[in-house]
Formats: C-alpha cells, structure tokens, sequence
C-alpha cells in the first residue's frame, strides 16, 4: 500500500484523458445556472433504462404477467440511483473511475477477472461456438436492425451489417466535442419519450392496476419464469458497465481540485442521475395495456409487438412510432457502449487504443452470432437473444457492486469523500438482494 494511502499503485492517467475536465463549470452564479452544467452523464447512463434488450424483457413481461413486474422495474430504479451515486462519489472524490479503482486496489489475479468479467458485461459467452460476443453491443447490433426492418423493410441479415457503420456516428461527435454527445443522446431520449407517451395514451392503461403492480409481490422467487424476467429487467437497468461508465464519465467536468469544489460536484452530479434515472416503466405498461388485456401473453419478440400495435390501438401511427423509438434506442446504446468498453480496457489494463478501432472489433464480433442467428433461426429467436443478453448482464452485476461498494466505504481510499454509513448501508442491501436473486436463478437452473 502507498503511505498514507488505500491504494496499491499511485493515481495514473485520468479516464476518458481526451474529454477530462473537457466541460466547463460555473464557479459563480445561482445553484440553477450550476447544475446545468452538470447535466448530462446521468443521462447517458439512463440510456440504459431503454437499451433494445430492455424492450424485449419489458415486452415479455408485461404481455405475460400484466403489470407484476413494475415492481422489479421500480426496485431496479432505485437500486440504479444508489450505485450510480456512489459512481459520482468514487469518480470525484478518488479521481478514478471504477475499473482504474480495482487496477490500483487489487493484485493482478484479482483484477484481471474482475476486467474479465466486465468484458463479459459488455460480452455474454456463445458457449456452444466458443465465440466471445458483446451482450450489450449484441442487444444494440439486434435492436437496430429490428428497428431498420420495422421502418424500412431492411432484411435482418443486411440491418445487422450496416449497424457496423454506426462507428463513424461516434467519430463524428467526438470531434466537435463531448458536449455534442450528450446533445445527441438527450434529444434521442426526447424522441423516444414523445413515442411512448403517444403510445401509452392510445393503449388507455388501467392506472389502479398499474399503482398495485408497484407494490411489492413474493411471486417473482416462486415462478421461475417470472425471476428470469425480473433478472433481466434488472440487468438491463443497473447495467454493471454503466457503473464503470458513469464512474468516467462525470470527470469530464472542470470542478475545480479543492474540497468544497469536489463536494459541490458531488452533490451536483448526484442530482443529475437523480433526474435522469427516473422510473422508466414504460414499455411493460404498454406491453400489459395492450397484449395482457386481450389475452395474448406469448410477446416477446419486437417485430411480434410491432405487428400487433396496429389492430389492437386502431392506429397505423402507433407501429411506426414503436419502430422510430426503437432505432434511436439503438442509436444511443451505441455511444454509450463506446464509451464503457474504452473506460474498462484503459482503466484495467492500461491500454489505449483508438476507440474507433475497438468499436469496430467489438462490433464485428457481436455481428457475427447476430447473423447467426438471424440467418439460421430467423426473427423468432432475436428476442429471446435479447433477454438472455440482459440475464446474462444481471449475473455479472455482483462484480461490479462490490468493489464500488467496497471502495467508496473505505476512509483511507476516500478520505474527505468517504460514502456516509446510510448510503453504504443500503448500497450492501442492494448488492445482497442483487446475489440472492442470481444465485436463486442459478440453483432453479441447475436443478432444472
């Protein structure tokens, strides 16, 4: 350990060291005009409250159980809101993001799993080909081309491929600076919202069902059906790249190096997750308003949905709406996936390459078991693709938790900017209920 310090190894080269400290801040004037400055990073790591593999669990959900599910989506919110402020924390207060934390606090045969398993947050395993595959970058890879098929009758297989030029979108943002990147996600989930909200209004939910479906039910542990789809939509929520994302991303601000500058960030970057991170509830409310209520419980593949809008809301509008928000969330979960996967390789093994180059290789091997499977499978099985994709992110959350949590409770790593007991208390509620649910899911698997 270094004197006088938690950490292993001394502070290296900032995270995102081409956007570091890119966006300026308000030193002066009102809180308003301050916090403006900080919105923007809670945004993108809400991204993934609407990322393509979040549809097809949401979807699932709803049309088969109703509105029983808001609960896991409401808790997921709020599990979502307390480990991304401890990412505001760690990001600020050690000036590290969280895989740079476990590079400098753990032995390499501690860290380089824990890179590993972050990988496999971004890469779910084929295991019957042996091909490592992206889970996120292959929800967004499905997404898209769905939402191109939808659209403009783009054959999968062809939709799948032109997703790869989807690199040249993040090459051209970057160079006009990070705060186009943020402009551009904003208005996308504006985009998305306005679908939605249209849409929800034609299905004419029952809002006293969907107030009882908040409400907490012990079904989920006794359906296995219904604790895999509650794993995935908390994996498609608290999504543990995001947590390395989120860790990075805040230090694109120019908060200044002082205590109270760092506090003040704090508080400020806390309240922009806050208001991002808001509950996004609203693709199980339109699957349950829409297909539970006729009956037809069986939805899980987005083309599926698609087809059935039409003739259950009497509306032509309503398909086209759901295709539109659909490619923007693929367009989305582009940028942020950038993002993560170069934030994970910088910080864990101290490698930099162009994040144009990495993009194009994580891409084309996510491209290749989509094609896959859109070739040998068809359309049918891209949903159930998607879900386990989010599964999959579910499982690999503990690995992420736990550091955090470990990290930003420790005085000697924080110092100052120690996490307070409460929000560490229920940071390790959060992990634990996080590792019941898996291992509950692992041992229904394993007992078959």
């Amino acid at each position: 350990m270094l004197r006088g310090s938690g950490w292993r190894a001394e502070r290296g080269e900032p995270s995102l060291a081409g956007m570091f400290g890119s966006v300026q801040t308000a030193k002066q004037g009102s809180f308003w005009r301050k916090l403006l400055a900080f919105l923007g990073p809670g945004y993108l790591v809400a991204v993934g409250y609407m990322d393509p593999g979040n549809w097809a669990t949401s979807l699932a959900g709803g049309s088969k159980f109703g509105y029983a599910l808001l609960t896991v989506a409401l808790l997921s919110n709020v599990m979502a809101i307390v480990l991304q402020s401890l990412c505001t924390r760690l990001g600020v207060g050690a000036g590290r993001d969280l895989a740079q934390a476990c590079r400098d606090s753990f032995p390499r045969w501690t860290s380089l799993p824990l890179w590993l398993s972050a990988e496999i947050a971004i890469t779910a395993t084929d295991l019957a080909e042996v091909i490592a595959i992206t889970a996120t970058d292959l929800a967004e890879v499905i997404g898209t081309a769905i939402g191109l098929n939808l659209l403009f009758h783009i054959p999968l297989e062809i939709g799948v491929i032109i997703t790869a030029a989807d690199v040249f979108l993040i090459l051209a943002l970057q160079a006009f600076g990070f705060r186009w990147i943020e402009a551009f996600v904003v208005a996308m989930l504006g985009v998305i919202a306005a679908c939605f909200a249209i849409q929800i209004a034609m299905a004419d939910p029952d809002w006293g069902a969907v107030l009882r479906g908040f409400a907490p039910t012990t079904d989920i542990l006794g359906n296995r059906e219904m604790l895999y789809l509650a794993l995935g939509i908390l994996g498609a929520t608290v999504m543990p790249h995001n947590l390395y994302l989120h860790s990075g991303l805040v230090q694109t601000r120019g908060y200044g190096d002082s205590i109270e500058e760092k506090r003040e960030a704090i508080t400020l970057a806390t309240i922009d997750s806050c208001l991002a991170l808001v509950i996004n509830a609203s693709i199980l409310i339109l699957a349950a308003a829409t297909f539970h209520r006729v009956g037809k419980t069986d939805v899980a593949e987005l083309d599926q949905a698609h087809a059935f809008l039409a003739p259950l809301l009497g509306s032509t509008m309503a398909p086209t709406l759901f295709a539109i928000a659909l490619l923007c969330c693929g367009l989305n979960s582009t940028i942020t996936t950038t993002l993560s996967g170069q934030i994970v390789m910088e910080g864990f093994l101290n490698l930099r390459i162009a994040p144009w180059l990495r993009r194009m290789v994580t891409r084309m091997i996510a491209i290749v078991p989509a094609v896959v499977v859109t070739v040998w499978a068809g359309e049918k099985a891209t949903g159930q693709l998607l879900i386990l994709s989010q599964v999959v992110l579910s499982l690999q959350l503990p690995f992420a938790v736990v550091p955090l949590v470990m990290f930003t409770a420790s005085r000697a790593k924080m110092g100052p900017f120690v996490a307070p007991r409460w929000l560490t208390v229920l940071a390790v509620l959060t992990a634990a209920i996080i590792i019941v649910l898996n291992a509950k899911l692992v041992l229904d698997f394993v007992r078959g």
